[in-house]
C-alpha cells in the first residue's frame, strides 16, 4: 500500500503543487500551439473558400439575371425561360463568364493534370516513332526531328522557373560586383547615384522593349526563337536594383575598425574584399537577393506575355483570349500556382539568408 504524503506546512504544499502546475502549463502551451498552427489556419482557409464560393455564386446569379432579362426584352418570355432553364441545368452551352467557384477551379486542376499525362504519353510515342529516323539524320549530320506539340501546364511552369532563375543569376552577376565596386568609394557612390535613381523605377514593359531592340539587332542573323533570351535578360535587368542598392549599402557600412585592421595586415585589394568586406556585408546582400528574386517572379508574368515566351504569363493571356468554358478557372489555377511558387522561392531565400546571417532574430 502506498502511503499518502500529507503536507505539514505551506512550503510542502507548494512543493507538491509545482509539478502539477508545470504539467497544466505545458498542456496550455500545447493547446495554444495546436490552435495557432493548425486550427486557426484551417479555419481561415475554410472561411476564405466560403466567402469565395458565395461571391462567385452572387456574381454568377447577377450575370444570369442580366442575360435572361436582356433576352426577355429582345426575344420574348419563352426564350428567356429557355435560357434560364439552360443555366439551371449547368449545361456547357450556358456558362457564365465571371469569377469561377472553388469547385470549378478544382475541376480545372484535375483537367490540367490529366492533360499533362496525355501530353507526356504523346511525347513518348513521338520519340519512339522518330528514334530510328533521328539516329539516321544525326549520322548524316542533319538536325533531329523535334516534338512541336503544345506544352503541358507542368512544362509551362518549368519554363517560367527556368526563366526566372536565369534572370536572377544575371542580376546577381551584374549587381553584386558593381555594388561592391561602388560601395568601396564615396566618389563612385556619388557618381553613379543618379544612374541608379533614374533606372531603378523603370517599368518591366520598358525594360522588355529596350532588351528587345538590342537582342534583336545582336542576333539579327539567327533564325531561332529569341523569346527566352529576351525574357530572362529583361527579368534580370528589371529586378537587379534591390541587390545593387543593398550591396552598396552593405559594403559602405562595413565597420571602419575592420578596414583599419586590413590596412595593418597589409591585405591586397582582393583579399580585403573577400576576407573583410564580403563577410561583413553578406546579410544586406542576401536581403537584396531575396527582394530581387521576389521582384523577378512578379515581373516575369508581364515580360513572358510580351515576349511570347511559353511560360505562365503567356498561358494566362491565351486563356483570357480563348474564352472557353474553363478559361477563367484555369486563370485562377495559374494565379494560385504563381502565388505558391513565389512564396516557396521567398522561403528558400530566407532559409539561405538565415544560414549566413549573424542576426537571425531580425529576419522574418
Amino acid at each position: 500500500m502506498k502511503q499518502k504524503i500529507k503536507p505539514k506546512n505551506k512550503k510542502q504544499t507548494k512543493a507538491l503543487l509545482n509539478p502539477l502546475k508545470s504539467k497544466m502549463n505545458l498542456l496550455k502551451i500545447g493547446k495554444k500551439s495546436l490552435l495557432n498552427r493548425f486550427i486557426i489556419p484551417i479555419a481561415s482557409i475554410v472561411l476564405f473558400l466560403g466567402i469565395w464560393y458565395l461571391g462567385a455564386e452572387y456574381l454568377r446569379n447577377r450575370e444570369i439575371d442580366f442575360r435572361v432579362e436582356k433576352v426577355m426584352n429582345d426575344q420574348g418570355i419563352a426564350e428567356a425561360k429557355a435560357l434560364k432553364a439552360c443555366f439551371e441545368t449547368n449545361d456547357s452551352e450556358c456558362q457564365t463568364n465571371t469569377l469561377p467557384s472553388p469547385i470549378q477551379v478544382w475541376t480545372s486542376v484535375k483537367s490540367l493534370i490529366n492533360d499533362y499525362y496525355l501530353i507526356r504519353k504523346d511525347k513518348e510515342d513521338f520519340l519512339a516513332k522518330t528514334q530510328v529516323i533521328n539516329q539516321q539524320r544525326e549520322a548524316a549530320g542533319e538536325s533531329p526531328i523535334i516534338y512541336t506539340g503544345r506544352p503541358s501546364f507542368v512544362d509551362i511552369v518549368f519554363t517560367s522557373l527556368k526563366t526566372v532563375f536565369a534572370g536572377f543569376l544575371l542580376a546577381f552577376i551584374i549587381a553584386v560586383p558593381i555594388g561592391i565596386f561602388i560601395g568601396l568609394s564615396n566618389t563612385l557612390r556619388s557618381t553613379f547615384n543618379w544612374f541608379i535613381q533614374v533606372f531603378k523605377p523603370v517599368s518591366p514593359v520598358v525594360w522588355y522593349l529596350l532588351v528587345f531592340m538590342v537582342v534583336k539587332t545582336l542576333l539579327i542573323e539567327t533564325s531561332s526563337d529569341n523569346s527566352f533570351v529576351i525574357s530572362f535578360i529583361s527579368v534580370g535587368l528589371c529586378s537587379m536594383w534591390a541587390t545593387l542598392v543593398n550591396t552598396t549599402m552593405g559594403v559602405s557600412s562595413v565597420d571602419k575598425d575592420y578596414i583599419n585592421v586590413s590596412k595593418v595586415l597589409k591585405l591586397k585589394p582582393l583579399q580585403k574584399v573577400f576576407k573583410i568586406v564580403l563577410p561583413s556585408s553578406l546579410p544586406l546582400i542576401f536581403t537584396g537577393l531575396r527582394i530581387t528574386l521576389s521582384v523577378a517572379w512578379m515581373v516575369l508574368i508581364a515580360i513572358e506575355l510580351l515576349a511570347q515566351s511559353p511560360g505562365l504569363g503567356l498561358f494566362v493571356w491565351e486563356e483570357f483570349q480563348n474564352g472557353a468554358n474553363d478559361s477563367n478557372s484555369k486563370i485562377i489555377v495559374a494565379m494560385f500556382v504563381i502565388g505558391i511558387i513565389g512564396f516557396l522561392l521567398d522561403r528558400m531565400m530566407l532559409f539561405v539568408q538565415n544560414m549566413i546571417s549573424y542576426n537571425k532574430n531580425s529576419i522574418a
